[in-house]
This record gives C-alpha cells, structure tokens and sequence, in this order.
C-alpha cells in the first residue's frame, strides 16, 4: 500500500481563490493508473485555496468559543469548501478509470487539542480489499477539547501509517523536495536521516526568509514519525514522472531514511 499526499500548492493556486490544476491532477492520476490495481493507494489531499481562506477568516483554530454562532457557520463553510475541492479530484480520477472514493475526514476523525484521538480505519481497510482508492483530505474536525478544529492532511497521513503501515508515503509538494536552505538556493537534500530532522529545522530557522513555523517544519515533523513505519519521500507534483520515480523507488527528491 502507498500512501500519496496531493499538497495543495500542486492542485491550487493559494492566493486565486478556488483555483484547480486539473492538468496536474490528471497527470498524478495517470502516474498512479500505472500501478493500479497492483498497488494499493489512498491519496490524501491538502485544502488549497478552497479550505484554507475560510479556516482563517473563521479562526476555527481557536475552536469553538468566542463566537460560537459564527464558528458554527464558518465550521460548514469550510467543509463544504473541501468537499467541493474533493469532488473535482475524484472526477479527475474516475475519468482516467481510477476507482476513487471520497472518504470524509470529519466524519472518521475526533482531534483533541489539535492531535488525532479517534480514527476509524476499518472502512479504509475494507475499501482497499474491495480494491477501491479512498480519498481523504484536511478537513474540519470535532474537538474534544475546543469543540471544533482544523486537521491537516499531513497529520491524517502520520494516523494512517501507524495504524496501516504503508510501504511508501509519498508527499508531493511544488518544489523538487526537502532543501538544506531556500528552495533554489540551497541544495536538494536527497537522503536524510530522521533522527537529522530536528537539527535541519533549527538550522533552517537561522536561515533568514525561511518560514519553518508552518508548511515545511510540520511536514519534516510528520515524516519523521512516519519514518518509524514507512518509506517517506518528498518530491515535485507539478513535474511529470516524479512520482513513479518515488513509487519505483529512484528519482529526484529527497527520500527519508529510518
């Protein structure tokens, strides 16, 4: 089983609302359709420009409380917003003959204070023995703690390898992987070693221009646990053969090793 993560700066423009890269969707499906049905996949996606603009303007991170009236309204907003992101990425796989299964996160997930508590991995099992492709995505999630909050794609995919194993999670980003600097600036890091991770982050974090309080530092975080589990790569979405390349098990980007 493979566990693919479809990031949403590859299938959206985040600052164009509700932009959708169906030509760069299309070639990931048709990447995996090379491997399907011999290999297993569940595919995660991220929120892109769909999700994202209303999580913020609803500040559903605090969870529930000041504004409960609003947080409410602002709860269902999001989550249709991805529902309809959702939708466009499973067409895209029905129509180059992916069986593609939209699976609800906030229907399968309980957070407490921002980690997962519960996940419901028993209908994924039977999806994949049915030879079905679930596919998840950050979403909105009940809270035990602060009633509401957001669940990102990456920490769904550290859920699922623990309690799935997958030999591989491949995580797609827009550039061609984990850089020892600015992307462009600095070199792709090809191999790197998990119990490395922490240092690169605060060696990162010296680096002027480099934000490793969000999307990046999260991502090397997640792999690290991943990697007690799982194969993890990072590479380009956006450039074709990437990712057969990390499902053979070559190619450009930068692997993580146990």
């Amino acid at each position: 089983m493979i566990i693919v993560k479809l990031g949403g700066s590859v299938i959206s423009d985040k600052n164009v609302e509700k932009s959708f890269h169906e030509d760069v969707v299309s070639q990931i499906a048709s990447e995996i359709a090379q491997f399907y049905p011999k290999e297993d996949f569940i595919i995660v996606h991220g929120g892109g420009s769909y999700g994202h603009p209303l999580a913020k303007e609803y500040n559903l991170r605090e969870g529930i409380e000041p504004n409960p009236e609003s947080k409410r309204i602002g709860f269902s907003r999001t989550h249709q917003a991805m529902l309809e992101l959702n939708g466009k990425i499973i067409e895209v796989f029905l129509e180059r003959g992916l069986p593609a299964f939209s699976v609800s996160t906030s229907s399968v997930f309980i957070t407490e204070n921002g980690s997962v508590a519960y996940g419901d991995v028993e209908v994924l099992k039977r999806l994949i023995e049915l030879k079905l492709i679930p596919v998840l995505f950050g979403d909105v999630a009940v809270d035990l703690e602060k009633g509401i909050d957001i669940l990102s794609g990456d920490q769904i995919i550290t859920y699922l390898a623990k309690m799935l194993r997958p030999s591989k999670v491949i995580f797609l980003m827009d550039v061609d992987g984990i850089y020892d600097g600015k992307p462009g600036e600095g070199g792709l890091i090809w191999e790197l070693k998990a119990g490395e991770i922490d240092r690169l982050i605060e060696r990162l974090s010296g680096s002027a221009g480099i934000d490793v309080t969000g999307g990046i530092a999260n991502k090397l975080r997640e792999a690290k646990e991943i990697a007690q589990f799982s194969e993890v790569w990072f590479v380009n979405g956006k450039v074709p053969g990437r990712l057969s390349g990390a499902i053979i098990g070559g190619g450009t980007g930068t692997k993580i090793m146990p």
